[in-house]
């Protein structure tokens, strides 16, 4: 690694060799590069867990935290000098890197976790169907509020999957109260819980009373927000179940760790070679995601029996095909 890289990206490192030993062809080498810490509890500490995953299925690991948008490039580089694929950035916003790096490095396999396309044929990127878990979530809002209004903290705006959750969140809500209100706040960072707290705040105090988002560090401040008001929140991780089992609803658990897994096993099978794969609720490998508000429950016990079929009803249209859902930048504008 050049020095230079050193010295600008202050990112961690991390380099674990099962046994001690050089990995074997059939184990092989990941690397991840991540946005955050992977203490967030959010989406970071997901990313990490799908290469522990990795890990245990025999091949050698490393990943980087808190890499900065000015070190994409050269960190992507460096792990394919090294002998690393696949190289695996875990978040959309690593796209534009991947697809600047690829063709310089063809023998590498790249994947993008949560990217909105690929590129050549060694650029692919995966993602659970946002869509879908995004409207589950809204219908969920809709029969929970008692005042017809909620409201959703986010981040960059105009990201495809958060087109799709926050648009997929409005459409659930709508379908079942038309005339209720979907509030939408974006802030600057994923990782600002301070400025999502007030987000939420704002939210809350224009009467929404069931509060979600997709945020990474940052969601906590929606949890907390809500919890200091008494109305309902929906999280990310058991973590934010942690933080108020009586205010969360429920979680979108990202199940990257599968996803990873699958896409390395797709790889071996020298199915990895330009692809977009989307994982949902009618994918045979793995839904991608699921709902749960701890290992013990899916939803909170506040949410009558009768939702919770109305919901599990929908999961099966879903998984049928029955339920289709195509939504647009407008279904997830923001605004109070």
């Amino acid at each position: 690694m050049p020095s230079r890289f050193i010295s600008i990206t202050l990112v961690l490192v991390v380099a674990l060799a099962v046994g001690g030993t050089p990995a074997s062809p059939q184990s092989g080498k990941a690397a991840m590069l991540l946005p955050g810490s992977i203490n967030d509890q959010s989406w970071n500490a997901q990313g990490h867990a799908g290469m522990l995953k990795l890990k245990d299925m025999g091949m050698e690991i490393a990943y980087s935290e808190n890499v900065a948008p000015a070190d994409h490039i050269e960190a992507m580089k460096d792990y394919a000098r090294r002998g690393f694929s696949p190289v695996i950035g875990h978040s959309g916003r690593f796209l534009s890197a991947a697809q600047r790096v690829g063709p310089e490095f063809e023998k590498t396999i790249f994947i993008v976790g949560s990217g909105s396309g690929a590129f050549g044929k060694n650029v692919n990127s995966i993602d659970f169907d946002n869509t879908q878990f995004g409207y589950l979530l809204g219908v969920l809002a809709a029969r929970m509020s008692k005042t017809g209004k909620v409201g959703s903290v986010n981040s960059l705006e105009g990201l495809p999957n958060v087109v799709a959750q926050v648009g997929g969140f409005r459409q659930g809500f709508k379908s079942v109260r038309p005339d209720g209100e979907v509030k939408v706040i974006y802030i600057q960072g994923m990782e600002d819980a301070a400025a999502a707290k007030e987000a939420a705040f704002t939210l809350i105090g224009g009467g929404a009373d069931v509060i979600t988002g997709k945020l990474n560090a940052g969601h906590a401040g929606i949890v907390q927000a809500a919890k200091e008001k008494g109305v309902y929140a929906t999280g990310r991780s058991f973590g934010h179940t942690g933080i108020s089992a009586e205010t969360v609803l429920t979680n979108i658990i990202e199940k990257w760790a599968d996803m990873y897994a699958a896409a390395v096993m797709d790889m071996r099978a020298g199915q990895m070679n330009g692809q977009y794969v989307l994982y949902g609720l009618n994918t045979p490998n793995s839904t991608g995601a699921e709902l749960r508000q701890s290992a013990e429950r899916v939803y909170n016990a506040a949410v009558p029996a009768a939702v919770v079929n109305e919901l599990e009803a929908l999961k099966k249209k879903f998984g049928s095909g029955e339920l289709k859902l195509k939504v647009t930048r407008d279904d997830a504008r923001g605004g109070v």
